[in-house]
């Protein structure tokens, strides 16, 4: 059944209202005042840099309740997303398992709407949490399965979603529909473009970007859905997930928005991106990337406040990140290269190198996590799972045989994580391995397309000597190359839906023990 909703302030039908109604009214069980565990707040960036966030070091991007956030929480600055591209990055982040045993290992679409669905009856952080008494709801980018395939937000332990399935969809800020749990929302949205060229000559007006701008921008209607779940369940502890779909392409923003007039004058020199390296034309395309974010920035900010108003602040644990690196420069019109969106950081979204996995990442938990620490060594997406539910006081909950490890012991300050910890990457579409340990850094990829099964030379990074990966030293560390390609063939588990053939062959011929990596420098 299909209802339509929203108008030019995101306003709610009463259809989908009635639906809040109900889900305030079977969040009243909760019990206020009563010892519980802490709320949980996730929030996943899409395609955000680190160098995206003021914090991080951007000169161009104002951020000031996310960097807020990193200054009361402890930072994970070596924390590797759980894939360089979506899918299969939130399907690490659910489950706890690195690529070379999961369920979904890249992005793949599933006609009419979604992506690869998760296995029936997968165990997820969602519906752990909801085991131990959690409400739960999920509010942005699903991309885990689409609303006809048994891997639904609802069906992997979600009490409530309001956003996206797809991927595909949710490249349009303005699109024709929304999910609200397991009913398709009309939105007040004329039928905008998702992609179109205009011709350079003669210069284009306001007029020729009009069919590429809606009405509903689905980022605030999302908020609006979020803040409303956290408002019905104020008395009973919550995991609140915000996938947003900020700031992955396409580059829209309404035109209200406080912040685009100042950042239109800062990017001054800016040209119009007229749609020749795909998603829509956009005539401001720098002043409105930084916009998206600065906007997102201020829902942060308001779902803070709230929490303080309510007296919630120091009974919430707070994580913020982005599901990989920064898009590649020019891709959509966005250059991300002038903004130094990956820092420092070799190469962009999609790529096994630190650009495409090393993403921002805080835990924020006033008087339990400390503030202004940061934690150097190696972490990854796959340790959320045991570290939320250790932290919530669920532990034994903890599924075994994860490749993530609790992180809860480091973040209080009472441990530290192995300096020689081990994480692995790998990506079908790219046909590529990665895998780190300490600072020791190996790529790998197909020899070809004429040689599938076979790999071609291994990579050996130190990163020690900085995170450009400028210098691959595997001629000067052998002994280094061959334990790093046995910890790569080992790690990957071939899957019949995810071909990867030379490292499928590989694997076949390695057991399952351990390979000890001396630490140590190339220089």
């Amino acid at each position: 059944m299909e209802r339509a909703v929203g108008d030019r302030r995101c306003t709610m039908t009463t259809a989908l209202i009635a639906v809040v109604i109900c889900h305030m009214v079977a969040a009243g069980d909760g019990n206020a005042g009563e010892s519980r565990p802490p709320n949980i707040v996730l929030y996943l960036c899409d395609d955000l840099g680190t160098g995206d966030l003021s914090c991080g070091g951007s000169a161009d991007i104002k951020t000031p309740n996310i960097d807020a956030l990193f200054a009361r929480g402890t930072r994970l600055s070596r924390h590797w997303a759980g894939s360089a591209v979506c899918a299969p990055s939130r399907c690490v982040l659910m489950t706890g398992v690195h690529p070379g045993h999961a369920a979904v290992r890249s992005n793949r679409e599933v006609k009419p709407e979604g992506q690869m669905p998760l296995p029936v009856g997968t165990r997820t952080l969602a519906s752990l949490l909801r085991e131990a008494g959690y409400a739960t709801g999920v509010f942005g980018k699903w991309g885990l399965g689409g609303p006809e395939s048994r891997s639904t937000p609802l069906d992997c332990g979600f009490d409530r979603f309001f956003g996206y399935t797809c991927q595909r969809e949710a490249h349009s800020y303005y699109p024709q529909h929304l999910w609200s749990d397991r009913e398709r929302i009309m939105l007040d949205n004329p039928v905008v473009r998702r992609a179109g060229r205009i011709p350079a000559t003669p210069p284009p007006d306001a007029e020729a970007f009009r069919p590429y701008v809606g009405t509903v921008y689905s980022a605030d209607l999302i908020a609006e859905q979020q803040m409303a779940f956290v408002r019905a369940n104020v008395d009973r502890p919550f995991f609140l997930y915000v996938p947003t779909t900020v700031p992955h392409l396409a580059l829209q923003v309404p035109a209200d928005e406080p912040s685009f007039d100042g950042y239109r004058q800062h990017f001054a020199e800016d040209g119009p991106y007229l749609g020749d390296k795909g998603y829509v034309p956009c005539r401001d395309p720098l002043a409105t990337y930084a916009a998206m974010i600065t906007r997102m920035d201020r829902e942060v900010g308001r779902l803070v406040r709230f929490l303080d108003d309510h007296g919630l602040t120091d009974d919430t644990i707070i994580v913020f990140t982005s599901d990989n690196g920064a898009t590649r420069p020019g891709t959509g019109g966005i250059d991300t290269a002038r903004l130094k969106s990956n820092g420092a950081l070799r190469d962009w979204k999609g790529s096994p190198y630190e650009g495409g996995l090393r993403v921002p990442a805080v835990a924020v938990w006033p008087g339990r996590i400390a503030a202004g620490r940061s934690i150097t060594s190696p972490t990854g997406f796959e340790d959320w799972l045991p570290t939320l539910l250790d932290l919530a006081g669920s532990a034994t909950a903890i599924p075994p045989n994860l490749d993530g490890m609790s992180l809860a012991a480091a973040l209080r300050g009472q441990d530290d994580v192995p300096e020689d910890r081990m994480l692995y990457r790998e990506l079908t579409e790219g046909r590529w391995q990665a895998a780190v340990v300490g600072t020791w850094k190996a790529v790998r990829r197909g020899a070809g397309a004429e040689r599938p099964d076979q790999a071609g030379p291994t990579e050996l990074y130190d990163l020690s000597a900085g995170a450009g990966e400028a210098v691959d030293v595997a001629k000067r560390r052998p002994d280094i190359v061959r334990r790093m390609e046995t910890i790569l063939d080992r790690e990957h588990v071939p899957h019949p839906d995810w071909p990867l053939p030379f490292a499928d062959s590989a694997s076949r011929r390695v057991a399952a023990t351990p390979v000890a990596v001396p630490a140590g420098s190339a220089r």
